[in-house]
């Protein structure tokens, strides 16, 4: 077996071996893509806490007691639980959060999926860790096929601007999983020239002085409707699309799906 490493880097050993251990893990998640990996990985019985936003698969998450926010756990409530596991990501947690529930919870499993191919490596770091190589292999063979399905990204890209949130306006920058999403199909995200943010502000007036070809809104985690498209595109005098947040942001097993849907988007 190849080494189980997380995103920074530290070495975790297997904890299940076929699904035999000196006692069960018990799994905290804080990140809602990867509950709903857990739970495609057959390992959701080991599954004792998740954030309000773990909501896939519904039929499993509604028994699994809430602990929180993604950055507003309640660590006492967490205490309790006794995780043996505790599963956060670099992006949508807290450092100093994670830092206090590691002084409690032995394993720490950190991740970071940067571009839609490090999928694979998460499907078997978890896979890996808790006995489920063959499931997770599964999902390595399915996001494979997934990813040789699409279409060739066309020789010109478009500019998009990919808009995670309003008052302020709020965007992606180009080193963002979601922007390598877009990429697959040749939509290069637009942010701010200057900002060194992976989630930038910006003003609609400078932005206007760049060649933009089209504005997606996101479905998350700020839920943009039609009704804010058509507001938008009678502003901008832009095509405005509304976009399925979760299939170009959540990784894990919904990464699957995400690629069919990118193939969808190019096609239209």
């Amino acid at each position: 077996m190849s080494m189980l490493i997380d995103a920074l880097g530290t070495v975790h050993q297997p904890y299940l071996v076929n699904a035999e251990a000196v006692a069960e893990p018990r799994i905290v998640s804080l990140v809602p893509s990867i509950t709903e990996l857990v739970c495609e990985l057959g390992l959701s019985s080991y599954l004792v806490g998740r954030t309000g936003f773990c909501i896939h698969p519904k039929s499993v998450v509604q028994t699994i007691p809430k602990i929180g926010g993604t950055k507003d756990v309640n660590i006492e409530k967490i205490r309790k639980l006794a995780p043996t596991h505790l599963i956060v990501n670099i992006d949508e947690n807290e450092k100093p959060t994670v830092e206090a529930l590691a002084k409690f919870i032995p394993h720490v499993i950190v991740t970071h999926p940067l571009v839609p191919r490090d999928n694979l490596a998460l499907y078997q770091l978890l896979g890996g860790i808790f006995g489920a190589q063959q499931r997770a292999q599964e999902l390595c063979s399915q996001f494979e096929a997934a990813y040789a399905a699409l279409d060739p990204a066309p020789a010109s890209s478009q500019q998009v601007i990919y808009c995670i949130w309003q008052d302020p306006w709020m965007t992606v920058s180009r080193d963002t999983y979601i922007a390598a999403m877009l990429g697959l199909i040749g939509w290069q995200t637009w942010s701010p020239p200057n900002s060194i943010l992976r989630y930038p502000g910006f003003q609609w007036a400078s932005a206007m002085q760049h060649p933009i070809d089209r504005v997606l809104l996101s479905t998350e985690p700020y839920r943009f409707t039609e009704s804010h498209v058509d507001a938008l595109e009678k502003q901008l005098g832009l095509q405005v699309q509304l976009v399925d947040g979760e299939m170009l942001s959540w990784y894990g097993s919904r990464a699957i799906a995400g690629l069919q849907y990118l193939k969808q988007l190019s096609a239209q």
